[in-house]
């Protein structure tokens, strides 16, 4: 029988310091930060200060490996000749467009536990905007838990979907894409995608 642990908890909420409960009102529930004021903003997605655990946090007793299998480095998103984006400098595109059906692409992780130990380990994918519209620090994309044997490795695969999954509200509430480098990451792997015209 092999020997197992339970390393899939991860925190679903962000634990602010002591100083952030003293400054912040709980009445205020804006969530972007705002540096007028000194506002930090709320969320894993938007607060911007110290953190003394971070939404996605977790104990684990192994260590884990991730390695991105497959996944584009560029995604084109197809516009009508007459597109005013293809003679103005555009940051971000409108997603009620039709350009956006039908806008997709897979992303395979390979996730190796080092450790001897049999392992749950939940994998969170998140991707972080291009700097436009206020938009938040980082967002979650999906998760996937798994069940890994000591020194075995597993495969988690994830669509993700252009135009809903990568699309920020802009300052008037629209629903937008981002043209420019985006970043997923998963622990602390990186890994570049730019969405262009």
């Amino acid at each position: 029988m092999d020997d197992f642990c339970d390393a899939g908890g991860r925190l679903p909420m962000t634990w602010y310091p002591q100083s952030y409960v003293e400054k912040v009102p709980m009445t205020n529930m804006n969530m972007r930060a705002d540096p007028d004021t000194g506002y930090p903003g709320r969320t894993y997605r938007f607060y911007k200060g110290e953190t003394v655990f971070s939404f996605g946090d977790g104990m684990s007793f192994g260590t884990v490996e991730h390695k991105i299998v497959k996944a584009p480095q560029l995604v084109s998103v197809p516009l009508a000749e007459d597109h005013e984006c293809r003679s103005l400098q555009c940051k971000s595109l409108d997603v009620a467009d039709e350009h956006c059906q039908n806008l997709a692409f897979d992303i395979h992780l390979s996730v190796k536990n080092m450790a001897k130990m049999s392992s749950s380990h939940t994998v969170l994918l998140f991707f972080t905007p291009p700097d436009v519209h206020n938009a938040p620090q980082k967002h979650l994309l999906g998760f996937e838990k798994m069940q890994l044997a000591g020194k075995s490795e597993g495969l988690v695969r994830f669509k993700v979907d252009v135009c809903k999954d990568l699309s920020v509200v802009d300052e008037l509430g629209n629903r937008k894409v981002p043209l420019g480098e985006h970043m997923l990451h998963v622990g602390n792997l990186k890994y570049s995608l730019s969405v262009r015209i």
